[in-house]
């Protein structure tokens, strides 16, 4: 019976096995097949811990990616004459 490869998916599209520029989307839907692979349970113990830690990997990147966007995110308010401004997100907490 041929073994299958942990990292290997098929249902996203191949999302970073390493690559820092790899769309969030796509890591995101990588990490959402390594979990429907994990619940399936199907998988020998080996390639679970190879899974399992390739989706801590994604999980962490992730979450990092989230961080700096939250850190950019700016709000658009309308000033009194009807011009539109930006401030920092922090400054409206």
């Amino acid at each position: 019976m041929p073994r299958h490869d942990p990292m290997a998916r098929t249902d996203a599209p191949a999302a970073a096995n390493g690559e820092s520029g790899a769309r969030f989307e796509d890591a995101l839907a990588e990490l959402e097949g390594i979990v429907r692979r994990l619940e399936h349970g199907e998988l020998p113990l080996e390639e679970s811990l190879a899974v399992f830690e390739r989706g801590m990997i994604l999980v962490k990147e992730l979450g990092g990616r989230l961080e700096a966007i939250e850190q950019r995110v700016e709000v658009l308010l309308r000033t009194a004459d009807g011009s539109l401004v930006t401030r920092s997100l922090d400054e409206d907490e």
